[in-house]
């Protein structure tokens, strides 16, 4: 039988799973990277976006 659909295939309780742990380990690898990157960024640079909605702008709000 040949799956039709991505519903077909992950439905199917064979690789339940399987797509389970998938889905876990690329979450993971997602948030662990996003932390790296976070953590890998300097320090001045949270500094000055942490200061910008403080300093005055020439320029008008506009949306």
């Amino acid at each position: 039988m040949i799956p039709q659909n991505l519903k077909d295939i992950v439905s199917s309780e064979q690789y339940t799973g399987f797509y389970q742990t998938l889905a876990l380990l690329l979450f993971l690898m997602f948030f662990v990277g996003l932390i790296l990157y976070v953590f890998s960024r300097s320090k001045k640079h949270y500094d000055k976006q942490a200061h910008s909605p403080l300093e005055d702008d020439d320029q008008p709000f506009n949306l």
